[in-house]
C-alpha cells in the first residue's frame, strides 16, 4: 500500500449556512490522504494515481457551494474514491479558516474516512 498526500490545499469557497458566507465566501484548507493498492515497485504513472487529477476533483467539489462541511467531506471522499480502482481508502479533512464566530481564534473543521473495495 502507498499513501498519496495532498495537504494544505487552500480554496476560496462559499460553503456555509449563513447568508454572509454564501456572499463573501471563506478560505478553506483541505487535507487528503489516499491509500492505493500498488505493486512492489512503481515505475510508471499508471501504476499509481495521478495527484494532479485528484487535485482537479477536489477543486471541482470545493467550487460547488454547500451548506454543511460534513456534506463536502463525504462528497470529496466519494468522488476521489470512485476515480480509480486502485484507491482503497480516502481520508479527508476540511477546515474553515475564518469561521463566522464572534471573538473566535482558530479554525473549525470536519474529517471523514472511507474504505473502498
Amino acid at each position: 500500500m502507498i499513501t498519496i498526500h495532498l495537504h494544505s490545499l487552500i480554496f476560496r469557497s462559499f460553503h456555509g449556512m449563513f447568508k454572509e458566507e454564501k456572499i463573501l465566501g471563506n478560505d478553506f484548507e483541505v487535507n487528503m490522504d489516499v491509500v492505493i493498492d500498488a505493486p512492489e515497485t512503481i515505475t510508471k504513472l499508471h501504476q499509481s494515481v495521478d495527484y494532479v487529477a485528484l487535485h482537479a476533483i477536489i477543486k471541482q467539489v470545493m467550487d460547488v457551494p454547500t451548506p454543511l462541511l460534513e456534506t463536502v467531506v463525504q462528497e470529496l471522499a466519494e468522488r476521489v474514491g470512485g476515480f480509480d480502482k486502485k484507491i482503497k481508502t480516502v481520508s479527508v479533512s476540511v477546515k474553515k479558516l475564518n469561521p463566522p464566530i464572534t471573538n473566535f481564534q482558530g479554525t473549525v473543521g470536519i474529517s471523514y474516512s472511507k474504505a473502498f473495495s
